[in-house]
């Protein structure tokens, strides 16, 4: 069977997000061509574990990190399970295969501190792409979107007249997102200083020329930006939404609640967030428990 077939089942039956359906099309295209180069198959679908295993090898040995490799089997596992599943393949070439060990990774996020410096150096902020940058910041940080969801919003996501952004989050499930006074006003700004750029497209956030802005451009601003005020090692989108999580739960917010916001379909996913607050659940415990003023 064709990659195309299974790129289109992604797509129409599972309603992947086009960044998850291309990463799965270039894995799949890569594992395809090493196919072709080293063992001349053209059809992947009949390869053994051992090509395979040839192939996570090569992987290595070219420094691609453990946890690359093991997305890019995942993406084929995903593969042969549609064959399995559609009766194209009789046994799981990958049945029996391990994940390379990684590092558990322990994402930190940014200080309430970090938060408002960063924004506090748009203060000023005049210009399309510093209020652009300024707006796409404060988006992420008090909606908790993800930067998919950011960069498909519309013109006809956002109603000011009721303070409200409709996101299209996984799985095309939509959710309605509030949005604060001070972020109404920012978007007002942006929208005032777009109206002078030329764009075909229908996207809300664009480029100085028009365009639609990418996931790169998003990940390269937070970078940026966060990187002048924190020595964190990872800067990227999903920090700012481990961060807008991290402290509304701090503040009280019931875990419910910003389990909706954040658009998980299960309260396991919004659990991971808790950790994070482990040193305030400590002074508050030592502040309320009966016991812990007392020597015994």
């Amino acid at each position: 069977m064709s990659i195309s077939h299974f790129i289109t089942y992604l797509d129409c039956e599972k309603k992947y997000s086009p960044y998850t359906i291309t990463a799965y099309r270039n894995d799949l295209i890569s594992f395809e061509k090493f196919c072709k180069e080293e063992f001349q198959i053209t059809e992947i679908s009949k390869v053994s574990y051992t090509i395979i295993r040839s192939w996570i090898v090569e992987l290595v040995e070219h420094n691609i990190s453990n946890r690359s490799i093991n997305r890019k089997i995942s993406s084929l596992r995903s593969y042969f399970n549609y064959l399995l599943k559609s009766k194209q393949l009789e046994e799981h070439p990958l049945r029996k295969h391990q994940p390379l060990k990684v590092e558990k990774r322990v994402n930190v996020p940014f200080s309430e501190k970090e938060m408002n410096e960063v924004l506090d150096f748009f203060d000023q902020a005049d210009g399309f792409e510093l209020v652009r940058n300024k707006l796409i910041i404060e988006m992420l940080y008090t909606t908790g979107m993800r930067r998919a969801e950011l960069i498909g919003l519309k013109d006809s996501s956002i109603d000011l007249s009721q303070s409200v952004v409709k996101v299209l989050g996984k799985r095309n499930k939509e959710r309605q997102l509030p949005l604060l006074n001070s972020v109404v006003g920012t978007i007002k700004k942006y929208k005032l200083l777009r109206n002078d750029i030329e764009t075909n497209c229908d996207s809300f956030f664009v480029t100085k020329k028009g365009d639609n802005i990418y996931p790169t451009l998003v990940y390269r601003i937070i970078n940026d930006y966060f990187g002048m005020v924190s020595v964190k090692v990872k800067k990227s989108p999903h920090i700012v939404r481990h961060s807008f999580a991290t402290h509304l739960l701090s503040e009280g917010a019931d875990l419910n609640s910003v389990k909706e916001l954040l658009g998980h379909s299960s309260l396991a996913s919004t659990q991971v967030y808790t950790h994070s607050n482990l040193k305030d659940l400590k002074v508050m415990y030592n502040r309320a428990h009966p016991r812990s003023n007392k020597n015994y």
